[in-house]
């Protein structure tokens, strides 16, 4: 299966990988790498960890990565591990750590509600997070909106959204006031419609006009 992606994410295999295989996590800063790599562990084979530093003092910064073998597995640690861990897929190399460190709390995270109560500390390794740094992860469904200048043909979106594992259904819509296209994509997991997102947000169909993807609320338990 061949599965599609944007001209920004690279065509070198290895580039491919690691945007698949890749993720970043928010870690308690007393974490060392082999507590990180104990942890995650359970969902697959885990090629390296890193956790960032500090370049002057050499502390943690309470953010690492963690780098599995396969895509599948890196999924499953994002759907599967503790919402503490706010796991996302990590972007490639390329990309500064500081830049990402930045996109990931400018754009997936938001501030903590109301109350001192951090909402993890069930867990009692994520109670040593320093207020400034409770926050929670951009909520992820199994479901998605897509959206395009362009109307959709109900087939070819379907084949489209159904390269990536899981397709339940593809609803598609149109406006006959601005003939722009809508859709809603709803698949088995969230990792599938994680995967689709990653890959699929921004993809040029048909070439020039770009998708525009984002999660739908789903009716499931969002603290889930």
């Amino acid at each position: 299966v061949f599965i599609a992606q944007s001209r920004a994410s690279g065509s070198h295999r290895d580039v491919e990988d690691e945007e698949l295989t890749r993720i970043f996590v928010m870690i308690p800063k007393f974490y060392t790498e082999e507590d990180l790599r104990e942890k995650f562990k359970m969902y697959g084979d885990i090629e390296y960890c890193s956790i960032i530093k500090n370049k002057t003092t050499g502390e943690s910064k309470g953010l690492g990565y963690v780098r599995y073998l396969k895509p599948s597995q890196a999924a499953r640690a994002i759907e599967e591990c503790d919402r503490g861990y706010r796991a996302i897929l990590a972007e490639p190399k390329n990309k500064s750590s500081e830049s990402l460190e930045h996109d990931y709390y400018s754009n997936n995270t938001r501030q903590e509600p109301r109350g001192n109560t951090f909402p993890f500390c069930g867990q009692p390794e994520f109670c040593s997070f320093e207020k400034n740094e409770s926050r929670i992860q951009e909520s992820v469904s199994k479901r998605l909106s897509v959206v395009s200048r362009l109307p959709f043909i109900q087939e070819q979106l379907f084949a489209l959204f159904d390269l990536v594992p899981g397709l339940e259904y593809c609803d598609v819509q149109r406006d006959p006031h601005t003939n722009s296209g809508y859709a809603v994509i709803q698949y088995s997991t969230a990792a599938s419609a994680i995967y689709a997102k990653y890959k699929l947000h921004g993809f040029e169909y048909p070439p020039g006009n770009r998708l525009t993807v984002i999660f739908l609320e789903d009716g499931s338990d969002s603290s889930e």
